[in-house]
């Protein structure tokens, strides 16, 4: 039995999705205790990360985990969440990280991800470490200007970062989970190419069929407006990342081949497949 946490999200639902194909049982972990997924060896918990106690009935007998959590997860006692697993049977760990916290580890917005990630290599279970770049999935943040003006905006508009579809991640996170041959493993996710805010406008408006304008933001505009839905520390290190990459932070990983098999989703690919959201 493999648990899922995160479950709802954008890289939850296809992993619940992928490893129900598989023919694994799943256990759906979300606040809400819904099962992204109808299928009868899908079952939804309701648990808080939080609440680390929360998660026991979830994990009990199961034998792997995948460990989704919000923001950097600065706030939470991971020490017990990580023991709580590992108490009830758990025996490999597959950890949402992010490429920040190697290359970002001592930044407010990006360190408590590096911690983690030395708490799950130090926790006595199999481990693997998935380290994704930009998502490509943050496009999404553009669907009420395209739906109500046909515009993006966005800041940096010339500089590229090979975003990478949470469906990629995904399907790399139910090989780690269910195959052998990824413990001790650290991969970097990244897309097939580095794309700039200003392409990939232009891709998405081939996949709509539309024109869409693209409107630079500031990034005093950019912050104030993900000061809604981020933390401010993570904010400030995204918008780092975005506007002042590191060279390792716009290379392309052959990660995502080598695991899956098959080249990375370009960012064209995730617009022409989510390009109902948009309007389209």
């Amino acid at each position: 039995m493999i648990v899922i946490t995160g479950a709802t999200g954008n890289i939850g639902r296809p992993l619940v999705a992928e490893l129900a194909r598989r023919g694994h049982d799943v256990t759906a972990v979300s606040r809400a205790g819904a099962a992204p997924l109808d299928h009868p060896q899908v079952r939804g918990v309701s648990a808080d990360l939080a609440e680390p106690a929360s998660l026991r009935a979830a994990v009990d007998g199961a034998d792997a985990m995948f460990l989704l959590v919000p923001g950097s997860g600065g706030h939470l006692d991971t020490e017990r969440i990580i023991g709580t697993a590992a108490d009830a049977g758990v025996w490999r760990l597959v950890l949402l990280s992010s490429l920040g916290a190697v290359t970002r580890a001592g930044s407010a917005s990006h360190g408590p991800l590096a911690e983690l990630e030395k708490r799950v290599q130090g926790s006595g279970l199999e481990w693997t470490l998935l380290r994704p770049a930009d998502f490509a999935s943050n496009a999404f943040a553009w669907v009420p200007t395209v739906r109500a003006g046909r515009t993006v905006n966005a800041p940096f508009g010339d500089v590229a970062l090979p975003a990478v579809d949470p469906l990629d991640i995904a399907e790399v996170a139910a090989a780690t989970l269910a195959d052998d041959g990824h413990a001790g493993r650290a991969y970097v996710l990244t897309g097939p190419a580095a794309v700039s805010p200003r392409e990939r406008t232009a891709a998405l408006a081939e996949a709509l069929g539309v024109p869409l304008a693209f409107a630079e933001q500031t990034r005093e505009q950019a912050r104030a407006e993900m000061l809604a839905y981020m933390p401010g520390s993570v904010v400030d290190g995204t918008l780092a990342i975005l506007g002042e990459p590191t060279a390792e932070e716009q290379l392309v990983s052959p990660d995502i081949e080598t695991v899956l098999g098959r080249p990375a989703h370009s960012f064209a690919d995730w617009a022409r497949r989510n390009a109902a959201a948009f309007g389209g």
